[in-house]
């Protein structure tokens, strides 16, 4: 799932006030369901190279809000949004080019973006990254590394690393197996609200018994 609009400006002390206020113009917009506006305000910002904005108005053509829907325009400026630096951005890029909605398929472009938004502190990049190592998709297949993404985005609250950690504990996957360890996973998980972790956990407590 990509991660939507940024309701709040993440702004630059030092930012030129003129598309600056024309974020916060955007936001303003986007929150009152102004979408024309709102992507008209974006789109001035952007051009004035503000990542935050150019970031907004991609995911508002990747949704068709307030513009046409064009996967490749939100390609485009996810990508400028992304060389701005902007996490999100890379991590929505790394999305498509998974998906190859808007944009050839490339796995390994999709890796690449998806790690880099990791080694910036990104939680969904880190669990996007460990489900590639943990598939062998776009990178060679590593379970410890896996293991180590999922452990790192689950003690961060992440409810799908808690899940898979467990699958891994469970299947003796990049670490010794342990269905202690996997049941304890699964019931996190599931008191986060995921489905397939209550189910897991529920049949995985009956085998136990």
């Amino acid at each position: 799932m990509k991660k939507i609009l940024h309701l709040l400006a993440f702004l630059v002390l030092c930012a030129p006030l003129s598309y600056a206020d024309d974020l916060m113009d955007g936001i303003a917009a986007y929150e009152k369901s102004d979408y024309g506006s709102a992507a008209a305000f974006f789109q001035t910002a952007c051009e004035a190279n503000n990542a935050e904005a150019c970031y907004n108005l991609a995911n508002m053509y990747d949704a068709g809000l307030g513009v046409y829907k064009d996967d490749a325009k939100a390609v485009a400026l996810f990508t400028k949004a992304c060389e701005g630096d902007f996490s999100d951005a890379c991590y929505n890029l790394g999305m498509m080019y998974e998906s190859g909605e808007g944009v050839a398929k490339d796995t390994i472009k999709a890796f690449t973006l998806f790690y880099k938004t990791c080694e910036n502190g990104h939680t969904r990049g880190c669990y996007n990254t460990a489900l590639m190592y943990y598939k062998g998709n776009g990178v060679q297949q590593n379970y410890a590394r896996a293991f180590e993404l999922f452990q790192k985005t689950c003690n961060e609250g992440y409810e799908k690393s808690c899940y898979n950690l467990g699958v891994m504990y469970r299947n003796g996957q990049g670490a010794p197996k342990d269905l202690n360890k996997a049941l304890l996973l699964y019931q996190k998980a599931c008191e986060q609200g995921l489905s397939i972790a209550c189910d897991k956990y529920g049949k995985l407590k009956s085998e136990m018994q």
